[in-house]
């Protein structure tokens, strides 16, 4: 039971230690300035928790993977992500105060923004550090259930933190340049995940 229990804190550490600075807290925060935090809440965790039995259940499979195929995809998704923020933090600029508060956090249903909090989240988390430790440690320490118990705890931490901390800033700052900001670093995700790809 000790043995459990220690794995399960491992696991815990280690995610949260990648998550931390990594590109979950930035989505979710973002999602946080654009829709309500509860569904936000909900759908990321929901997403965590398929990406943590996927990781659990192919265990060190996934760590396989060639490693320029995963870089190339997350190169991929980060850019796609930098052309969705910036387009829509930029092109935004001359929205009327009117519009803004139409198309506001608090207009859009539970279920959509739950659902695209959810799908963000999960392509977001394909190949990430978080995933690719999962399964390594449940490969390691051969306790699945502690591993991916320890690893969900801990995005859903990281989680709580960016939804805590987008609502406090979207209530003081303009979500454009939010978006632009997390556009930004998007993009500069994107060229490390390239380097990454180039260089091997």
């Amino acid at each position: 039971m000790a043995a459990t229990f220690l794995v399960l804190l491992t696991a815990f550490a280690v995610v949260l230690a990648v998550e931390l600075p990594d590109k979950t807290l930035v989505a979710t925060l973002v999602l946080t300035t654009r829709y309500r935090a509860w569904p936000v809440f909900v759908g990321v965790c929901v997403a965590f928790l398929v990406q943590c039995v996927i990781a659990v259940s192919f265990g060190s499979v996934l760590t396989l993977l060639p490693e320029r195929v995963t870089t190339g995809v997350v190169t991929v998704l980060f850019a796609v992500g930098a052309v969705m923020l910036l387009r829509e933090g930029f092109g935004a600029e001359e929205d009327s105060e009117q519009d803004a508060a139409r198309s506001g956090p608090d207009e859009v249903s539970f279920r959509r923004a739950a659902l695209t909090s959810f799908g963000v989240l999960f392509a977001a988390e394909w190949g990430d550090a978080s995933q690719l430790a999962t399964a390594g440690l449940t490969a390691h320490y051969g306790h699945p259930f502690a591993v991916g118990l320890g690893a969900w705890l801990a995005l859903v931490a990281v989680a709580g933190v960016a939804v805590l901390v987008g609502r406090k800033i979207r209530a003081r700052v303009r979500p454009q340049l939010i978006q632009r900001i997390a556009g930004f670093v998007f993009a500069a995700f994107a060229a490390f995940a390239l380097y990454q790809t180039i260089v091997g």
